[in-house]
């Protein structure tokens, strides 16, 4: 193993092949239904049909590594940002919707045959959510962020889509960081504070020093995993509490008209939260077993990470919390979301992933809608990367897997 293989973040940013020489590129800045600007990037080949969209709700996929395998395959390409691109601080995923509906307007308008969702890792819910508001009566979409913020969805025009494919999803953002949020820390002001009895990376509670895999009781779990609820349903509250003290700043400047009122109501308040990468399946390999290797998506030493900066949703405004980072209050879960997706569906499930387990694949898959449904599993790492060197990448494999279920439903360019 190289030493790059254990930075921090590697296997994040795999190589891409090369784009057919045919290909061509337009970048096309959009406004959303209310107002925003966002910006993506479409790629064709002589004869494409079938445009295939990749987004992300806090990445640029511009340059993700199936870009040029779908190309390949005779699709066109969509990559899209939105809103919150790199700087997910006030990241609102009942807005990244209407990123999203800007998109499939613009496609719509380029007259393609078909458009087909592609959603990598979170990718994959922020398009489940779409599907599944898209699928919805304008009256009946939700009208409110979890922060009581109006979503304007019901106003949005929101094409559906005539597929979907989801790559290694994990079950949302709220509910990925829920699993891995560590629910030990004493004082949310201190980043070193510690309840030793709900300690992960205590050898007293079943860690061990890596590489060897920890080994965690089934009693220690059950109240692990409870307090990480408990966590984050108390900073639900603080998130709630801060809305409610805006709020009411707003209703007395309209009441008064008193600069400090206007003040006070946009003051920011900007939730740091320590400690999100103390998932146990990430250092105890025995739990919910796969192909997996020891540690997280953020590296091989999630009981050093964990004290770093690296990891989700670290700084938040309340409103983003509770919409994107909350595994309580976030309508971005992929399971609740799965019912309203009904176009025809593969799923892909990649036997090394970090992120999603073998379960969590399990539930999602369970709770799709699709009578059309397609499911696939290969050999690859969470962002596509090969689990052992020499062999084809995950992407590779999910790619000859996409462009064949395409294939056999849409009309795509010969190569």
């Amino acid at each position: 193993m190289t030493e790059s293989a254990f930075r921090l973040g590697a296997g994040r940013y795999l190589a891409a092949g090369e784009r057919p020489a045919s290909a061509v590129t337009t970048v096309h800045e959009l406004t959303t239904a209310d107002g925003a600007t966002v910006r993506g990037v479409l790629t064709t080949v002589p004869g494409a049909r079938t445009v295939v969209c990749l987004m992300h709700p806090r990445q640029d996929v511009t340059h993700h590594p199936l870009v040029p395998l779908l190309l390949q395959a005779g699709a066109a390409v969509w990559t899209q940002h939105t809103r919150s691109v790199n700087n997910d601080l006030t990241l609102v995923h009942e807005q990244a919707l209407l990123d999203v509906a800007a998109g499939l307007v613009f496609l719509r308008e380029r007259d393609f045959d078909s458009i087909v969702l592609l959603g990598h890792s979170g990718g994959g819910t922020l398009y489940a959510f779409y599907l599944e508001q898209a699928a919805l009566a304008p009256g009946a979409r939700i009208a409110t962020t979890p922060g009581g913020r109006p979503t304007r969805l019901a106003d949005a025009t929101m094409p559906l889509a005539d597929g979907a494919v989801f790559l290694a999803p994990h079950p949302g953002q709220g509910r990925l960081l829920l699993a891995c949020i560590d629910p030990s820390v004493a004082d949310e002001s201190d980043p070193l504070s510690v309840v030793p009895e709900l300690d992960p990376f205590d050898p007293a509670n079943g860690f061990a020093e890596p590489p060897a895999s920890s080994a965690y009781e089934a009693e220690f779990l059950q109240r692990y995993r409870a307090a990480q609820r408990d966590r984050v349903a108390r900073i639900d509250a603080v998130a709630r509490h801060h809305l409610a003290r805006a709020a009411e700043a707003r209703a007395a400047f309209k009441a008064g008209g008193r600069a400090a009122d206007r003040r006070r109501s946009l003051a920011p308040r900007i939730i740091t939260v320590f400690r999100t990468d103390a998932d146990p399946r990430t250092v105890d390999l025995s739990l919910d077993p796969s192909e997996r290797p020891y540690g997280s998506l953020f590296g091989k030493r999630p009981d050093l990470i964990n004290y770093g900066q690296a990891g989700f949703g670290r700084l938040t405004t309340p409103e983003a919390w509770l919409s994107t980072w909350s595994g309580i209050s976030s309508n971005a879960d992929f399971v609740r979301c799965a019912p309203g997706v009904t176009v025809p569906t593969l799923f892909i499930e990649l036997t090394g992933d970090q992120a999603a387990f073998p379960a969590d694949s399990r539930r999602m898959i369970g709770a799709l809608g699709a009578a059309d449904l397609s499911t696939a599993v290969v050999r690859g790492l969470h962002f596509g990367g090969p689990i052992a060197e020499g062999e084809p990448t995950g992407n590779e494999l999910a790619a000859a897997e996409i462009a064949g279920w395409l294939g056999d439903r849409f009309e795509l360019a010969r190569p």
